[in-house]
């Protein structure tokens, strides 16, 4: 079965026009290689080739001479490569980058410090809404979208393949970081943090039952986030005059890994599981995210100390606007939503539920089935 990526492709290819340089970000599997080669790339090298690898070793002699569209696989391997590029681009017009790599943090700092205002960057995750049809959205959902989590023949299959990511990641691509932390420590640690998915961090907490310091707990994270396994949600202040809570939220950013996580098994195991509600909370705020045209970090929760909250806020056409995700069969306004409104002059709340029925709950409040969520972003085109 051949799933079709249409935005992704034609953002790749927009940005392929307007820079010399393109960066396609994502963790491993997500089908950054699958992308990379239905844009017909003249020359095309992958850092995991050892024979690829090799050639490397004098890349100006390797790369001056091409011309067309060049694709660097896993070149997190030689971010040394990024000065090289530099040059060459500036001299060589008719040559154009497409790079692809697993670790945002490292590659951002490196690839922006030799290539400001050569680069753009494309941030790819798996499978969404979009590419598999809204009416699978249960089975993205439970599966995830890792391409070959969710094609797997059975779920057996699909979770086995799971643990078998998460053992490369850990016992792999860690070490080829750079990053010297044993892979059953980060696996404990990653174990530990599935309590906390959907929920504002304490990293006090988490310190004091590892048995680590608070700035270790923060150094994982950041590694966990950087490896976009997990999503770091930022607090929103504003001078309301309320106490705010000042931690930020975190989130497995594929539902898939987190249910093999927790174990779930099917469907059933999932609807029936303690953790349901933060399941869903993390799966429909990922699909938002995906599909609203924005950056990750211009998305932000809101929460005060009295309890009031909304998971979702974010800035578009100089407006604020927010989204609650629940898990229900017929959303409600709820005190929580009035305060927020008020609070915030969001221009308009939507609670995203897997229910099939849109309707209003006040003049600002619309409760919206998972299936349509591309109705958010035609309220502000």
């Amino acid at each position: 079965m051949l799933i079709q990526r249409k935005k992704d492709l034609n953002n790749i290819q927009r940005l392929l026009k307007g820079f010399p340089v393109t960066a396609l970000l994502g963790p491993r599997q997500c089908g950054k290689t699958f992308l990379a080669h239905q844009v017909k790339a003249d020359h095309y090298f992958d850092l995991e080739n050892e024979r690829h690898l090799r050639a490397f070793e004098n890349p100006q002699l390797l790369l001056e001479s091409l011309k067309g569209l060049i694709v660097i696989d896993e070149v997190q391997r030689r971010p040394d490569l990024f000065p090289v590029m530099r040059y060459l681009v500036d001299h060589h017009p008719k040559q154009k980058y497409l790079v692809l790599g697993s670790a945002s943090g490292q590659l951002l700092r490196q690839s922006s410090e030799s290539l400001a205002g050569r680069i753009a960057y494309c941030y790819l995750s798996g499978f969404s809404i979009q590419d598999v049809g809204e009416t699978y959205f249960r089975k993205l959902w439970l599966r995830g979208g890792y391409p070959k989590a969710y094609l797997a023949a059975s779920h057996d299959s699909c979770m086995e393949w799971l643990y078998q990511y998460l053992t490369t990641f850990f016992e792999k691509d860690i070490p080829q970081l750079g990053i010297s932390i044993p892979s059953q420590t980060l696996k404990r640690f990653w174990t530990m943090l599935g309590n906390y998915h959907g929920q504002v961090i304490n990293y006090s907490e988490i310190a004091r039952s590892f048995g680590i310091s608070d700035m270790t707990v923060r150094k994982y994270i950041d590694i966990l986030e950087a490896s976009f396994m997990i999503r770091v949600l930022r607090p929103w202040f504003s001078n309301i005059g309320k106490r705010l809570i000042k931690n930020p939220k975190i989130y497995f950013r594929d539902s898939g890994l987190f249910h093999r996580l927790l174990s779930v098994e099917n469907e059933k195991d999932l609807l029936t599981h303690p953790k349901l509600g933060a399941s869903w909370e993390g799966f429909a705020m990922e699909t938002l995210i995906k599909s609203a045209d924005l950056e990750p970090e211009e998305f932000f929760f809101w929460r005060t100390h009295a309890g009031a909250e909304t998971d979702l806020i974010w800035r578009k056409r100089g407006k604020w606007w927010g989204a609650e995700f629940k898990y229900a069969d017929a959303p409600s306004l709820t005190k929580s939503m009035i305060v927020s409104l008020e609070d915030l002059k969001l221009e308009h709340l939507w609670v995203i539920y897997p229910g099939n029925e849109t309707y209003k709950v006040s003049s600002k409040v619309s409760v919206l089935p998972l299936m349509r969520i591309s109705d958010i972003n035609a309220s502000w085109s």
